[in-house]
């Protein structure tokens, strides 16, 4: 095995061990439009054109992935938007 390959084969092993998590955003009957993108705003640091894309997103495809990152900082994130009434899940 050369040098090359052996290289390749370490980075190819530590990109499948650096899966990030994703915070998953539901539709739901019953929040706004405005609620959400505002919501999505605090929580999530997304700027109004994000937050307004995710919404609707969600709105037609019944979810979409608002937030990826380490566990650590999605958990607090999701917290968030579980306690402003949103349907969101971190997978």
């Amino acid at each position: 095995m050369s040098i090359k390959e052996k290289v390749l084969e370490d980075v190819l092993l530590k990109e499948e061990t650096l899966k990030e998590n994703e915070i998953v955003l539901y539709n739901d009957d019953v929040n706004t439009f405005d609620h959400v993108i505002e919501t999505l705003i605090y929580a999530c640091d997304h700027t109004a054109e994000q937050a307004e894309q995710c919404s609707i997103i969600v709105h037609y495809k019944g979810k979409c992935t608002v937030k990826t990152g380490s566990y650590d900082d999605l958990e607090p994130r999701c917290s968030m938007l579980l306690e402003a009434g949103l349907s969101a899940e971190i997978i």
